[in-house]
């Protein structure tokens, strides 16, 4: 083992922080497509969207540096404070935070937000990385789950009262680490299981849904049963009641949640994207513009600042949440798919790392960063592509916006300190 060096940039792997000037590039000049007017001051009017971002782009540098600053073992030893600072953060919201778009997510100092959400993900993930590295802690027992379920589950809770329910769903990623680490695959599964169960209902309602799912179950007991004969009912019954009690529960929650609890504004993005529905002028307008405006791109693009359909203002939140389908109209499917190439490149990068670090914590923690930013990335390309809802969550380093910016930037940057101070000896 080597000791550390003096030069904070030493051993950092270049090749992240290239990929990462190349995605905060492009976004930067997409949001400028998206934004700009014939008003503006120049290419650095900082009163416009893309001069502020360029703003927020600069300050990524000193934050960087006191990323670099510290050693890895300072993250690992604070990581528990900083994770309930920002469960503080997230409450004090409901005191002090300013409501925007119907949610209570931003504390306001004068001209200046800040969104506490998008820094909680890199704090939770220190939170995860520092419970699960402990040499006590058995990912098998019951008990060291709930754990980690708490952790995971109490800042998404907060997110979600704001309310602000695509960030809380972010917090799901998280199973892919868990599941890295030892967790059954039982738990995807029955979240798919879940998700499977919720739209069949909303598609053919609670009657149809729980006759298909109670046939299957049966079908699946009756092959057990004819496999391992009385045995199976012998020792297997109690779990054969309660899967049947449970899915009868679930249909009958999701129905009712669906019909009384979720307001029409919801039940009409859910009915349009599963084709209950057509709506391409209210509910279903931002979808359907931002569809139009990738298609219009064809194969090799329009060209920077040539689409007309960005350059109209057609498509609302363009240059934040639907800030793809810029890359799409201007840049084509050749430059659409250089983006998702990109990004992939940089998720598997920090994995590849991540399973070279001796040091169980900057493994978890490098988990935590690529779940979170695949699921960032395709949750809102599916957005904006419409084979999801929108649920409002950016794409990291191009989405408009200084808290999403410098909160994917602490969440990555503290991953390159990690990986490069896992040769060191402390």
């Amino acid at each position: 083992m080597r000791r550390e060096k003096n030069n904070i940039f030493a051993d950092v792997d270049w090749l992240l922080i290239f990929i990462y000037i190349l995605l905060i590039g492009f976004g930067w000049m997409n949001i400028y497509a998206a934004s700009s007017s014939p008003d503006a001051n120049g290419l650095f009017d900082f009163s416009t969207r893309y001069g502020k971002q360029f703003i927020w782009i600069a300050l990524c540098l000193p934050i960087v540096i006191i990323i670099l600053f510290f050693n890895s073992k300072f993250y690992e030893q604070f990581a528990s404070i900083f994770y309930f600072i920002s469960l503080l953060a997230l409450l004090l919201l409901f005191v002090f935070g300013k409501e925007i778009n119907g949610a209570r997510s931003w504390f306001s100092f004068g001209g200046m937000s800040l969104q506490p959400s998008e820094f909680a993900k890199t704090f939770t993930a220190l939170a995860v990385a520092k419970l699960m590295s402990d040499r006590t802690y058995n990912l098998d027992l019951i008990k060291n789950q709930i754990k980690a379920f708490i952790i995971i589950f109490l800042p998404a809770f907060f997110i979600l009262l704001q309310p602000d329910a695509g960030s809380a769903l972010i917090y799901f990623s998280f199973f892919f680490v868990l599941n890295r680490e030892g967790l059954t695959i039982k738990y995807i599964l029955m979240g798919i299981g879940l998700i499977v169960g919720f739209i069949l209902t909303i598609l053919y309602g609670k009657a149809i849904t729980l006759l298909w799912l109670l046939g299957i179950l049966t079908v699946i007991m009756a092959y057990f049963i004819y496999r391992q004969g009385s045995r199976f009912l012998r020792f297997q019954w109690y779990k054969i009641v309660l899967s049947y009690v449970v899915i009868l529960l679930y249909i009958l929650i999701v129905n009712y949640t669906y019909n009384s609890v979720f307001k029409q504004h919801h039940r009409d993005r859910f009915e349009v994207l599963l084709g209950l529905k057509v709506d391409t002028k209210n509910i279903g307008y931002n979808t359907y513009q931002s569809q139009l405006t990738i298609s219009s791109g064809g194969v090799s693009g329009k060209g920077f600042l040539k689409g007309d359909i960005t350059q109209g203002n057609f498509v609302p939140e363009q240059d934040t949440d639907y800030i793809f389908s810029t890359v799409g109209e201007e840049w084509g499917f050749i430059g659409s798919t250089a983006v998702i190439i990109l990004f992939m490149f940089l998720i598997f990068r920090i994995i590849a790392l991540s399973e070279t670090n001796p040091n169980k914590f900057g493994r978890i923690y490098g988990y935590g960063v690529a779940s979170i930013l695949f699921f960032h990335l395709f949750v809102n390309v599916g957005m904006v592509i419409g084979l999801l809802p929108t649920v409002g969550i950016p794409l990291p380093f191009f989405s408009y916006g200084g808290s999403s910016l410098w909160g994917f930037t602490i969440l990555l940057f503290i991953f390159i300190r990690l990986d490069a101070h896992k040769s060191y000896d402390w």
